[in-house]
């Protein structure tokens, strides 16, 4: 579409209203019900290799039952050895209780809810500290990036964890690679409803409008190593059961 074609600037895809309404909630820390695949036990990152070489383990730091985001040279994205189609996932995020910086430049890191392959591409379920810190609405925590505002922010303030409990329904193509049906999601953070159910307009887009161009199956889950010097957040408590 031409419209499409004359976005060129990250600006002119940010949209700051509605502004979800602020939510005190605790989260839901659960453990891995009998059924579930778990993906991080609290031990080692097996599950897990990097996005760039999948032949290469992924390298972020484990300790004290959580791993932490590695920054600078040798880091880059992580995704699960295994790929998949529905699912419900759960997965614990921290954001440092020192944390600086402001805006997309506080805590950034993404959930890809299937990872497309190399760099960001795929969809992305924004990970961000957005407590009392202002961004494009369409880029806080629990956004799906550059396309749906949440319907709340629950965010706990930094050096509290929260939770990400995910329905996932991936996309279908026809066999002529057309798009079937599209990708839906439904989203609790720390239990508060935050996307209900939504259809997806295609993979998230930095630059410019989303759009179904690929066809694909199953696909890995993808961590982001954001690269923002505030980056270094710890996750945990990682289980997913296939629908």
């Amino acid at each position: 579409m031409a419209n499409a074609q004359t976005k060129t600037k990250p600006e002119e895809t940010e949209v700051y209203t509605p502004v979800p309404k602020i939510v005190q909630a605790t989260g839901i820390f659960s453990p891995a019900p009998s059924d579930a695949i778990v993906l991080f036990d609290g031990k080692d990152l097996s599950k897990w290799v990097m996005t760039e070489d999948r032949d290469k383990p992924a390298v972020w730091p484990v300790a004290n039952n959580v791993f932490t985001v590695k920054k600078g040279k040798g880091s880059g994205n992580i995704e699960t050895k295994q790929s998949f189609g529905n699912y419900q996932l759960h997965i614990e995020w921290q954001v440092p209780a020192n944390i600086e910086g402001k805006g997309q430049g506080r805590g950034n890191s993404g959930l890809f809810l299937a990872s497309l392959g190399k760099g960001d591409a795929g969809y992305e379920l924004q990970i961000l500290d957005s407590y009392k810190n202002e961004t494009y609405t369409n880029g806080q925590a629990a956004s799906i990036y550059k396309q749906l505002v949440p319907l709340a922010n629950p965010t706990n303030k930094p050096g509290e964890w929260n939770s990400y409990d995910v329905i996932w329904t991936a996309p279908t193509f026809n066999n002529d690679k057309s798009l079937g049906t599209p990708a839906r999601v439904t989203v609790l953070f720390n239990g508060v409803l935050v996307q209900d159910n939504v259809e997806l307009k295609g993979p998230t887009q930095y630059i410019g409008d989303p759009a179904y161009k690929q066809a694909h199956g199953p696909a890995p889950i993808k961590l982001q190593s954001h690269g923002d010097p505030s980056a270094a957040l710890n996750f945990r408590n990682i289980w997913l059961r296939e629908l």
